[in-house]
């Protein structure tokens, strides 16, 4: 597994070895023991997945501490672009964000720390995503992020008036107005 550090600290890509044959292909999505020898150490305790269609936004989420949850997120069908933004305060990346496509084509995974906000926009006509979490979830902790907040300025790959957002997440604050309690 190809484990790469992104520009902000504590977040990375993850690209398994695929072994591909006449039968089709096998690789290893998670090995706790590899990531461990590359520094990255969590313990994930619960799997969520969830199924889109085109030109949904999910996100931007995370949940305040003591829930707080590590994501390792990637693509079972379609293709993402799953975001990371960097909101612990005292960060000198605070406000940054990271973005790349998942796909099941690329097989890419995304390790999303506590203390970033995430959300992936869907670019094919569906897609199935799942990730795994380092804490349950507690929606007493449920916070987030517009996703079209002008001062992050994520370009999510979706023409304005083909994006699909919950009735909750439209009513989400900017940046500076989230709930926040974390600390870098």
């Amino acid at each position: 597994m190809k484990i790469t550090k992104t520009p902000i600290k504590d977040l990375y890509v993850l690209e398994p070895r695929i072994f591909e044959d006449p039968r089709g292909y096998f690789f290893e999505s998670y090995n706790k023991a590899k990531l461990a020898k590359s520094g990255i150490n969590y313990n994930f305790i619960q799997d969520n997945q969830s199924r889109s269609v085109y030109g949904v936004i999910r996100g931007l989420h995370y949940q305040l501490e003591p829930k707080a949850q590590t994501k390792l997120v990637r693509v079972i069908q379609g293709k993402i672009y799953d975001v990371a933004v960097d909101v612990r305060k005292g960060s000198p990346t605070y406000g940054k964000w990271y973005g790349l496509e998942l796909s099941e084509e690329n097989k890419k995974q995304l390790i999303v720390p506590k203390g970033f906000a995430h959300g992936f926009s869907v670019l094919t006509e569906t897609a199935i995503v799942m990730y795994k979490c380092d804490e349950l979830y507690a929606p007493e902790t449920d916070a987030g992020i517009i996703c079209n907040d002008p001062e992050l300025g994520i370009d999510w790959g979706i023409p304005e008036e083909k994006i699909i957002i919950s009735e909750k997440d439209s009513k989400l604050p900017g940046i500076r107005n989230a709930k926040n309690n974390f600390k870098y």
